[in-house]
């Protein structure tokens, strides 16, 4: 019987967080790689976990009228995980910054430690009665955390989008795209975005991915995704418009 360990290891305020995994059939795509879809949960998952162990679970943020939504993330591929592997994911907060918390991710072979996936996210505080963004000096829930670290990865920042874009497709939000948030959650976005490419480009080898979530989505509507190819840069710019506003932005580059 295989045993796949979760722990913390801490210094002070700045603690980090491992969580083993196997990589199944079901969250690979057709060339049996961790689908970008999977990644996305993967990585979520670890984080709520990270929370739940430290008593920061859904139940206790919502008692105390907060929530924390994804903000930003980047990722980098250096060799996407594969059906079967066994992996292990640290992921860890680090210092904030004045509106936004700060989470890095690596993901890495259980058995040989190869690198596999380097990440960084930004996340907003809520108040859930009002709607309304906190400051992160409000969340009284933990220690703040004070380290600061380099990351094998694209900043988790605002994405410059091109003049020129054409309509890839449309795309309904259905019932199962909708977690207990009430909105689209942050993983189907991945699909929306891989879903989206001409065929051609589906096959490329991606070596980074980085995604805004600029505004909630929910069942019922349709979306627009939008795309820029730059073929010299190796660059495809995706970006879903809702009605009024864009819903998110996103890019993938390849190898």
């Amino acid at each position: 019987m295989i045993t796949y360990n979760q722990w913390h290891e801490a210094d002070g305020p700045n603690i980090k967080f491992f969580t083993q995994n196997q990589i199944y059939f079901c969250q690979c795509d057709q060339h049996h790689k961790l689908s970008l879809f999977e990644l996305l949960r993967t990585v979520t998952d670890a984080a709520v976990e990270d929370f739940n162990q430290r008593v920061m679970s859904y139940d206790v943020l919502t008692d105390n009228n907060q929530g924390i939504l994804v903000s930003r993330q980047a990722f980098r591929f250096h060799k996407m995980p594969v059906g079967n592997q066994k992996i292990t994911i640290k992921t860890w907060e680090e210092k904030p910054e004045p509106l936004q918390f700060v989470r890095a991710y690596e993901i890495f072979d259980t058995e040989t430690n190869e690198s596999l996936v380097s990440g960084i996210s930004t996340w907003l505080l809520v108040d859930l009665s009002k709607r309304r963004i906190m400051r992160i000096k409000d969340f009284k829930l933990r220690e703040e955390p004070n380290i600061q670290t380099e990351h094998n990865c694209l900043k988790a920042e605002k994405i410059s989008i091109p003049e020129n874009m054409d309509l890839f497709t449309k795309r309904p939000i259905w019932y199962s795209d909708i977690d207990g948030n009430g909105h689209m959650n942050n993983a189907r976005y991945g699909a929306f975005v891989v879903d989206s490419l001409p065929t051609e480009y589906q096959e490329k080898e991606f070596s980074d991915f980085r995604i805004n979530y600029n505004k909630e989505a929910v069942q019922g509507e349709t979306i627009e995704i939008w795309g820029n190819i730059d073929d010299q840069n190796k660059k495809i710019t995706i970006v879903g418009k809702q009605s009024d506003s864009n819903c998110f932005e996103a890019e993938l580059f390849w190898k």
